[in-house]
């Protein structure tokens, strides 16, 4: 999932459909917003990151994002300095307190690194095949008009070059917040998806493919995905903020609010939101640091062998509409291209509630997690956003040890 409410609810991951978006936009009310301040889990050897925290600071002071927080962990978890942090604005509007990184969030598309990992494992099993048929694991369930399951693999569905449609493009959801209370089911979503037209590019990001996923998962296990998830997972690497709402829509424990603005222009509070929309294309909550430690883990090869983690990195040219320029996307990763050299691999995500996620790997096995609790709403404030990923993971290692 990749838009955020409005009238139209808009992509505004994509720079080109952002541009769009920013013609119809309303200015949204500014709320007083706190200082930068220190996270309270910050290592205390650590030194300054003072341009990592002017570029927090201008997300949330010139681009109104109500709150932000980064956090980068280094390749040695042992060495000096290994984790650092940078926040500023805060976590709810209401009370003042200030955004940190401990707090849970909605992770959006982040979503489907997970689901995409345990495809994969089973790919390693050799318990379905990247390359079969969707049809082999669900028989008829793509079938009919312009799709046919016989003709689309599970490697596709996973890239995003299925040619299936994404469900959320569909007429009812230009106001999602009127259904955000609502339960939906896969098969459901799935179908409505098939009686949309066809796109028009190869590559069509859509959460529907990942719905399929989904079901392929549970057909081959005999489980539901998010248990497989789980067990797979969540419990191995010890993911203890991490979890699936189901239908509950409050976030348990300490979390961030998340914001939207609404038709009249002014802030509205969209923590509370029913994500089965989303399933395992989009419903997960959890935090930064067990996003790191997830992505790290999934790069080392402690979640897949060799091979898999080599099918994942193979990557298409994305929909710049759709993402952003210069990303390309693999098996439930981005890769993105970093100043300093190389790419980044990982994921970002969205809710329609206001939380806005991304977590990423540099070629250094450093890794970082930007957590927003509203999401970017003009061209600038994107790239501002994306900025933030490539100077936490191009930043020189003597930064971490520059004097206060």
């Amino acid at each position: 999932m990749s838009r955020p409410p409005g009238s139209a609810w808009r992509r505004r991951t994509g720079f080109a459909a952002l541009a769009t978006a920013c013609l119809v936009a309303v200015a949204t009310a500014v709320a007083p917003v706190a200082a930068a301040q220190p996270s309270r889990d910050a290592p205390r050897a650590c030194g300054p990151h003072p341009a990592l925290s002017r570029s927090v600071h201008h997300l949330v002071a010139h681009d109104r994002i109500a709150g932000a927080a980064v956090l980068v962990t280094g390749a040695d978890p042992d060495a000096p300095c290994a984790r650092w942090t940078a926040t500023d604005g805060v976590a709810e509007l209401r009370t003042g307190r200030p955004m940190n990184t401990t707090d849970r969030l909605r992770v959006g598309s982040v979503t489907k690194t997970f689901t995409a990992t345990v495809v994969l494992q089973l790919a390693a099993e050799r318990r379905l095949s990247l390359d079969a048929p969707v049809e082999r694991y669900l028989p008829g369930l793509i079938r009919g008009g312009a799709y046919d399951g016989r003709r689309i693999t599970v490697r596709q569905l996973l890239q995003h070059t299925s040619g299936l449609p994404d469900y959320l493009d569909a007429p009812e959801w230009q106001h999602i917040e009127r259904l955000r209370y609502r339960h939906f089911e896969p098969r459901r979503l799935i179908a409505r998806a098939l009686r949309l037209p066809r796109p028009e590019h190869t590559w069509h990001y859509a959460t529907t493919n990942y719905l399929v996923a989904g079901l392929i998962v549970r057909e081959v296990t005999g489980h539901s995905p998010e248990t497989e998830i789980s067990r797979r997972i969540i419990a191995p690497l010890g993911l203890r903020g991490t979890y699936w709402p189901g239908d509950e829509t409050r976030v348990r424990g300490p979390h961030s609010h998340s914001y939207f603005t609404g038709d009249d222009g002014r802030r509205v509070d969209g923590t509370a939101w029913n994500t089965t929309f989303g399933g395992v294309g989009g419903a997960l909550v959890s935090t930064p640091a067990d996003l790191t430690r997830f992505a790290r883990a999934l790069l080392t090869g402690r979640l897949l062998p060799a091979p898999q983690r080599a099918e994942m990195r193979r990557t298409v040219a994305a929909d710049p509409d759709r993402l952003w320029p210069g990303a390309r996307y693999g098996l439930g990763l981005i890769s993105s291209p970093l100043s300093c050299g190389g790419s980044w691999w990982g994921h970002a995500g969205t809710v329609p509630g206001g939380h806005r996620a991304l977590v990423a790997t540099g070629p250094d096995g450093r890794a970082v997690a930007v957590a927003l609790n509203e999401v970017p709403a003009t061209l600038q404030a994107e790239q501002d956003f994306l900025d933030i990923v490539d100077q936490a993971l191009c930043e020189s290692p003597s930064a971490e040890r520059t004097p206060a």
